[in-house]
Parts: structure tokens; C-alpha cells; sequence
């Protein structure tokens, strides 16, 4: 099992930027895909970005596709998603999550295994 726990979020200006991370316990996160997920007030819960196991490989929602970056760094157990020139519609709370042994998650909530908690990003001015 792995525990996540996701940080960075906060208030940020329309066009300004944000790192969010997620720490995952665990001496196996290497073998689990990764990705976020956000969920806007009154809306579903959807797909932002997924990574690959080793980071080779990355996979974007066209909402977020251009303006943000996933990566992690599997020594030190951390995921980001960095975000670029950000809009009031980015306004969510931004899930971390994971599943073992599939090569990306799935782009539907469904298909997690694993989630944080949430960090909450509000752009607004």
C-alpha cells in the first residue's frame, strides 16, 4: 500500500504559475503510475496528467495540454505538476494518485487505486 500526500496548492493570480507535489510513502513508488486528478465545486472528479513509471513517458488532459508539466523523481518518492499561465478554471482541488503495475492510469477516476487527499488551488484575482 502507498500513502500520498499532496502540497503547493494555495491562492494564485490569473496567468501566474504553481507546483504542486505529492509525496508518496513506500519503497516501491517506482513501480506505480502516477497522475493527477482535480475536482472543481459541483463538478466531477477529472483527469489532469498521468506519468509513466520511470517518467519517460507523460500524458496530459487537452485542458491542461501546453501549459503544465508532470515529473517525478523516484528517489525521493515525489511527483509534480507543474502549471503555467493558470485560469480561473484551473480553480480545484488537485488529487494525487496511483496505481501499481499499469504502465498510465486510466483518464477516469475509476481506475485509481490509490488517492491523496487533496490540495486546493484557487486563481483567482
Amino acid at each position: 500500500q502507498v500513502q500520498l500526500v499532496e502540497s503547493g496548492g494555495g491562492l494564485v493570480q490569473p496567468g501566474g504559475s504553481l507546483r504542486l507535489s505529492c509525496a508518496a510513502s513506500g519503497r516501491t513508488f517506482s513501480s506505480y503510475a502516477m497522475g493527477w486528478f482535480r475536482q472543481a465545486p459541483e463538478k466531477e472528479r477529472e483527469f489532469v496528467a498521468t506519468i509513466s513509471w520511470n517518467g519517460g513517458t507523460t500524458y496530459y488532459a487537452d485542458s491542461v495540454k501546453g501549459r503544465s508539466t508532470i515529473f517525478r523523481d523516484n528517489a525521493k518518492n515525489t511527483m509534480y505538476l507543474h502549471m503555467n499561465r493558470l485560469k480561473p478554471e484551473d480553480t480545484a482541488v488537485y488529487y494525487c494518485a496511483a496505481t501499481r503495475g499499469v504502465a498510465f492510469l486510466t483518464t477516469t477516476p475509476d481506475g485509481v487505486e490509490y488517492w491523496g487527499k487533496g490540495t486546493l488551488v484557487t486563481v483567482s484575482s
